[in-house]
């Protein structure tokens, strides 16, 4: 049995209240999530209060505990897990914005928005926005930006994951990032 039939056995075992199923999964999947986690973490000092490791803790407590998801396979897993990391740095984002009032503007580097940092935290407030306009104008490409940042997926885990092509793959995060880099730094411009 492949890693993902694997998965895909455990998740259903999982959602049928195979309480047994959790730490399995957990064991199984671990590795890929903590790497997925560190990702948003790569320029972040030491001794932050939000670590990779806690960022697990709530996805755990949001994905793995839902027994109310329906797992379709691995791919579909991975896809709510990235989903969950986003929504959980927005919301850490608007915490810590609600603290302090955001930096002085400047021009936002798109690939820097996704790493996870108090001084970041008004862009990915507006990268947040920017994805959910983007999803109500092309949803497949938000879903693509969403894996590739917040899942750090490659193309072809991407395309298996959404039952696409990779070329479609690539021409959705073409768009997409050229639409998003126009939208974020259009906001900042207008902010200044």
């Amino acid at each position: 049995m492949n890693d993902g039939e694997q998965i895909t056995l455990l998740l259903q075992r999982l959602h049928n209240g195979d309480r047994n199923a959790e730490s399995e999964l957990l064991s199984t999947v671990y590795a890929h999530l903590h790497k997925m986690a560190e990702r948003q973490f790569r320029s972040e000092r030491r001794g932050h209060t939000l670590q990779p490791t806690a960022l697990l803790s709530e996805l755990y407590l949001r994905v793995i505990r839902d027994t109310t998801i329906d797992w379709q396979s691995r791919g579909h897993f991975y896809s709510i897990a990235a989903g969950t990391i986003r929504r959980i740095l927005v919301d850490y984002a608007r915490a810590a914005n609600a603290i302090r009032r955001p930096s002085p503007c400047k021009r936002v580097q798109l690939d820097d928005v996704v790493i996870y940092s108090r001084d970041r935290s008004q862009d990915i407030l507006m990268l947040d926005e920017a994805l959910n306009k983007l999803k109500s104008w092309d949803a497949r490409q938000a879903k693509v930006v969403e894996l590739r940042f917040f899942g750090g997926f490659s193309v072809e885990e991407i395309a298996a994951s959404l039952g696409i092509a990779q070329r479609t793959v690539k021409r959705d995060w073409a768009l997409a990032r050229a639409w998003l880099s126009t939208i974020l730094n259009g906001a900042k411009d207008n902010s200044a």
